[in-house]
């Protein structure tokens, strides 16, 4: 355990250091919240790297903590040394005043954060519960995905899944991005549970990223109001399911307080067919359930916060030589003027002299941070890669006189993405066309379209194009920061045109990009209507709790622990202790082909998991769920089925049991039987 904790201590002040090679204006709290997830991709993909060369073992450990301390070296530089002695002494004096003689100001980032701490902690204790009865999570949008995450996870770390294979298809390779799951299976690893190694770096990440959106927020608008309320809007995310709550009341006897004391479902999403809320809450249905989501989102939104500083630094710079030209020539009334040309063609001159000294321009090395850290993405969130680089793309025409600021983040993103691209996609296995096809509205069913979008983001959208077309003396929304917005809008636009994965709900991953790009703006109305008089006050508070409280009932009814779904029984937890304990790292196991078989907490190789995962990732497996289920009926053929796949053990239990029709227990009879543990039995196949 205290491995991993120093694992995560290396990375998160690797990635802090490397913030003051970009970015001279962000406070200490910015940089240690961009650090941290700039530092878990880097350790996450250098890991990988050494790992495939030398396997999960204690030298992999130490090289990649070496490796990953390299940035550390920055110290010596005297300059960075007081740069960040100077950050520290600041944070540390902003402390002392908000503990003596606390502002406003400092009172609510105190509050707030206290709040995000303590919700996150929270929130992500609940993604994987361990009892004596067994293995359950306490978010049923969490039901499905946490076997698969933890099949990923122990296939790395116990399995030696060196080139990845996937862990519920085997022999394919593993083309669903892994990273984060990688880097829990390096913590797993160092001596943390297996509870421990998710929940360390699920709360690390998911405590930053409410920092990257709200530093997001500041930069965009530079309205201190507009930025604390963009992480809330995007947390609490949600429509107007709460309106399912007065239904609710007035069939409770004892109305709404009885119905908050065990919240009986979702106020933003329901699976059932034809109720048609879909869109869901940021933190149930994508952060806790999506965990390469979790990481990949603050990813973006640096590169997306860098985007926008870099575009604003030029302006600035010349705003502050005009301001400079002018009090020089109040000073010195006979010196000559120097005219826009000549400012503007200082830095061509000193390029032409210099040629690298285009990469010392503040913009520049924005971007270059910027391509980098986009880099990282293809193995954290692919999805967030493909955003990032449609969105950079757009900007770039929209930006053509800096054309070489884009010109180097796309080479330095390509240059650090292109390999992952390569790797992941030689000789895979998955099936482009499932991934791409014409479906419109996205999963609105037979509702009609601007209903479904309506209540299912509820006041969002017409808050948002009142936030674009308002204008008072000027537009609330500046002319640069809407040619900023304007391509995020296809992340709605195209989504609810192509599916984009063979399940349509998660065309949500890009879906989830407009709504993040969309809340800053949203946020800036309130916060003007906040900032205006008394009316003006009560109107923002109710808009604000409109918008918030679908979602602040489902993070509720997570924290205060309403759900329990069980996943593995504490005889399946046993039984995948001794298969660890008594078979080869890479033995390959037959089990039904189901989500939550206790085969995916040993690490070892499984022939087929639960159809539905393998559908989503565009993978075929029609042919071989029709031959397991002929191998437990005692087929003919099983035998040259068993042999044909090279399966080594097949497992028997209650999981088996339930999900499959027939198993021929005389059959298996044959073979050696080598655990038999509540109900669980385990025959060796191969000789």
């Amino acid at each position: 355990m205290l491995i991993a904790l120093a694992l995560s201590f290396i990375a998160i002040a690797t990635g802090t250091l490397l913030t003051y090679l970009y970015d001279d204006d962000a406070p200490l709290a910015a940089r240690l919240c961009a650090g941290t997830c700039i530092g878990f991709g880097a350790l996450g993909l250098f890991g990988f790297i050494i790992a495939s060369l030398f396997g999960m073992n204690g030298i992999t450990l130490a090289i990649t903590g070496i490796v990953l301390a390299g940035p550390l070296l920055l110290l010596l530089n005297a300059r960075r040394r007081d740069q960040a002695n100077a950050h520290v002494n600041q944070a540390l004096q902003a402390i002392s005043r908000a503990t003596t003689r606390p502002n406003r100001w400092a009172f609510i980032y105190f509050l707030f954060y206290a709040a995000v701490a303590i919700v996150m902690w929270m929130v992500f204790s609940q993604a994987m519960l361990v009892k004596p009865d067994g293995i359950s999570t306490g978010v049923l949008n969490n039901f499905g995905d946490l076997p698969f995450h933890i099949s990923a996870i122990t296939r790395f770390a116990y399995g030696q899944n060196f080139p990845p294979e996937d862990p519920t298809f085997a022999g394919v390779p593993f083309t669903y991005p892994f990273i984060t799951d990688f880097i829990s299976a390096i913590f797993l690893r160092a001596g943390a549970s297996l509870r421990d190694s998710m929940f360390i770096e699920n709360y690390l990440v998911g405590v930053a990223l409410v920092g990257v959106l709200h530093r997001f927020g500041q930069q965009l608008l530079r309205n201190r109001t507009a930025a604390i309320l963009t992480p809330v809007l995007i947390i609490f995310s949600g429509g107007f399911g709460w309106a399912m709550l007065i239904r609710d009341a007035n069939k409770a006897e004892g109305g709404v307080f009885e119905v908050l004391r065990n919240i009986q479902h979702s106020y933003t999403i329901l699976p059932e067919v034809g109720q048609g809320w879909r869109w869901g809450n940021a933190v149930t249905s994508l952060l806790v359930t999506q965990r390469g989501f979790l990481l990949g989102i603050p990813l973006a939104v640096i590169v997306f916060g860098q985007w926008w500083t870099s575009l604003n630094d030029e302006g600035k710079s010349k705003k502050a030589k005009g301001k400079k030209e002018d009090q020089r020539q109040q000073s010195e009334p006979n010196a000559p003027v120097h005219d826009k040309g000549s400012q503007e063609g200082s830095i061509a001159g000193l390029s032409s002299l210099f040629p690298f000294s285009f990469f010392l321009l503040p913009s520049t090395k924005r971007m270059i941070a910027a391509g980098a850290i986009a880099g990282l993405l293809p193995l954290v969130h692919a999805h967030s890669f493909i955003v990032v680089m449609a969105m950079a793309g757009c900007l770039a025409l929209l930006n053509l006189p800096r054309w070489r600021d884009w010109a180097v983040f796309f080479v330095l993103a390509g240059a650090i993405a292109g390999p992952q691209l390569l790797w992941s996609t030689h000789h895979s296995a998955v099936s482009t066309a499932s991934f791409i096809g014409i479906e419109y509205g996205w999963g609105h069913g037979q509702e009609n379209i601007l209903w479904f979008w309506l209540k299912n983001t509820g006041l969002f959208i017409p808050l948002l194009i009142a936030a674009l077309i308002w204008k008072r003396d000027e537009y609330l929304i500046s002319r640069k920061l809407l040619f900023f917005y304007l391509p995020f809008t296809f992340c709605f636009i195209v989504p609810n045109v192509v599916r984009m994965a063979p399940w349509i709900w998660d065309n949500v991953k890009v879906l989830f990009y407009w709504w993040i790009a969309s809340a800053p703006l949203v946020a800036l109305l309130l916060a003007r209507l906040w900032e205006s008089n008394a009316w003006n006050r009560v109107l923002a508070v109710a808009l604000f709790v409109v918008l918030t409280l679908a979602g602040a009932l489902d993070v509720f009814a997570l924290v205060a622990g309403h759900g329990d779904y069980g996943e593995f029984d504490r005889a399946g937890v046993d039984f995948a202790e001794q298969i660890k304990q008594q078979t080869p790292p890479r033995a390959m196991i037959l089990h039904a082909p189901i989500h939550n078989t206790p085969i995916f907490l040993t690490g070892r190789r499984s022939l087929m998991g639960y159809p539905g995962h393998i559908w989503t990732h565009g993978l075929a497996y029609g042919e071989r769920e029709a031959e397991i289920k002929r191998i437990y009926a005692g087929a003919p053929d099983a035998p040259y089925l068993l042999a044909r796949y090279g399966v080594d053990y097949v497992a028997i239990g209650p999981t088996e049991r339930a999900a499959l029709k027939e198993i021929n227990e005389a059959f298996f009879n044959r073979y050696r039987k080598v655990i038999e543990s509540g109900g669980y039995r385990l025959y060796k196949i191969s000789p």
